[in-house]
């Protein structure tokens, strides 16, 4: 796969953590102790983007990050709330950039899939942010495989290429496996999949009576609504108890033994909630427990629906 790296040349961490959090839970002063503890735990790797907290996540990240920039890698967004046209995409990475008081950015990435503007603009945009050293690698965020191939078939043709992508994959959102993540691992481009937590539905929390973005969200309430997306978060809490070990950490390293991926990116709004996700780094799952645990979840049918063929 695609290898991403620091400027200076280091691997990217294998876990990425996302700030969609700060600006917004979490206060300037609670964003800069978790940032400074991913670092403290080998963390390099961060994701934001330009709509997160508007425009505070990106302010916040940078601020922290600014004594030691070359040395970590930083992935923002474009695109969301806007058409993906050239001009959007070039005046929105110029706001990012000054937010994040960076010259460059490591990986911008479309934010999702556009149907009402040529890819051929969008990706015109980020071929020249590329020619022009302002970014290092591309991504699309929440494309399908056949929007991705699309889109790297265009990119040829400019010299570019897309070179990691960012789809949501958790034990109860498996869908990218059917396609997804066969494409990545065959065409070499890096995965950073989202919301291995299942929007914090297999961090247990709820059936404890927790409230969050399940109950406070109602985007987070329908995508995480299915009985049995439950029963599987609780059949992982008991099966955690069992190992002795967080449900949180279990479904990360979870995402993370799949081979086609490169860094799950977690996240946080405090240090507590921060711990058992730092804990996968370095948490060893044996066959027989990743086993274990895929079969708490029905695997999505083949793309071909050719079920005699599994």
């Amino acid at each position: 796969m695609q290898r991403l790296l620091t400027i200076k040349d280091f691997p990217a961490s294998s876990l990425c953590f996302g700030t969609m959090q700060f600006g917004g839970k979490s206060s300037f002063y609670e964003s800069k102790e978790i940032y400074q503890v991913c670092r403290n735990s080998g963390i390099n790797f961060f994701d934001t983007a330009h709509v997160y907290n508007e425009g505070r996540s990106e302010e916040f990240l940078g601020s922290v990050c600014r004594s030691e920039r070359e040395n970590i890698i930083i992935a923002t967004k474009a695109a969301y709330d806007c058409p993906a046209t050239k001009k959007n995409i070039l005046t929105s990475f110029d706001e990012s950039r000054k937010r994040l008081k960076s010259d460059f950015v490591d990986i911008l990435y479309m934010h999702r899939w556009d149907k009402h503007v040529p890819l051929e603009e969008t990706l015109t945009g980020l071929a020249e942010l590329k020619q022009q050293g302002l970014i290092r690698y591309i991504g699309v965020s929440n494309y399908s495989a056949w929007q991705t191939m699309k889109a790297q078939a265009i990119c040829h043709n400019l010299n570019i290429s897309i070179d990691v992508i960012q789809p949501m994959y958790s034990l109860v959102k498996r869908q990218a496996e059917v396609e997804i993540l066969p494409m990545a691992l065959s065409e070499k481009i890096s995965v950073c999949p989202y919301s291995p937590l299942g929007g914090g539905l297999l961090t247990g929390k709820y059936h404890q009576g927790d409230t969050g973005r399940l109950t406070e969200d109602q985007r987070y309430k329908q995508r995480y609504s299915l009985e049995w997306m439950h029963n599987t978060a609780s059949n992982l809490s008991l099966l955690a108890t069992t190992y002795n070990v967080s449900p949180s950490t279990l479904a990360i390293a979870w995402v993370s033994n799949n081979k086609s991926i490169s860094a799950p990116i977690i996240s946080a709004s405090s240090l507590k909630q921060l711990s058992p996700s730092i804990s996968a780094l370095n948490y060893q799952m044996p066959s027989e427990l990743y086993k274990e645990i895929t079969d708490l979840s029905v695997s999505p049918s083949p793309a071909t629906d050719r079920l005699e063929e599994i």
